[in-house]
């Protein structure tokens, strides 16, 4: 049985990793055995790339370095844990993929995306996702969401880029999506609750692979 790859993409603030666990819960409760990942991370050296990529060493970190990092992250992360459950015929759901990479390095901090597609490619030796849902909401609800979380947890990362580098990163995802509708579904996240979410995205993944 060949395994199913599914991500879950966004700008912060739109609550994937919410719905990533809920999906995760439901497939299991369903008789699956899901693979509930991340990214950057997954993996012990992953990890500890994601902890160099989120800690302020008080030095500039250029977006070229960041994205090479990201790419080096998933290349591990793809070897240790995706591709071989997906060989054993597993369901991996991962928060954050190449989309993110494109989104967040290319269209918000402006790197050219044919080089960064190029580097990406080196890393994930031509897997892609076989189901993405990307969870829209407004740049500005996007912007109080994070500043209100930043201000419980005083993580600050994503505010000291700006508003408009997250603004340019919605319509980064919003480019992405027009490119592969078939694969990548897009979840207006808007006045809705988590369930009424939550629901949504099994109805995706239930006429993709439960309905024949």
């Amino acid at each position: 049985m060949k395994g199913i790859f599914v991500t879950f993409e966004g700008v912060d603030g739109t609550g994937k990793s919410t719905q990533a666990r809920l999906f995760a819960e439901r497939l299991q409760a369903a008789g699956y055995d899901p693979v509930l990942t991340r990214e950057p991370g997954g993996t012990v050296v992953a990890e500890k790339i994601r902890e160099i990529l989120l800690t302020d060493y008080g030095e500039k970190v250029s977006p070229r370095t960041e994205a090479l990092l990201y790419s080096a992250a998933r290349a591990q992360h793809i070897f240790t844990v995706i591709r071989p459950a997906l060989a054993e015929g597993k369901m991996v759901i991962c928060e954050r993929f190449s989309d993110s990479t494109v989104a967040y390095q290319g269209y918000g901090s402006g790197l050219d995306l044919t080089v960064l597609r190029a580097a990406d490619g080196i890393a994930t030796d031509g897997l892609k996702p076989d189901l993405t849902f990307l969870f829209t909401l407004s740049p500005e609800e996007c912007w109080t969401r994070v500043t209100k979380r930043n201000a419980r947890t005083g993580n600050d990362r994503m505010e000291a880029k700006g508003r408009a580098f997250l603004e340019r990163v919605y319509e980064g995802y919003l480019h992405l999506a027009a490119e592969e509708p078939y694969r990548v579904k897009l979840i207006e996240c808007g006045g809705k609750s988590i369930g009424e979410i939550g629901e949504i995205v099994w109805g995706h993944f239930a006429r993709a692979y439960l309905m024949s």
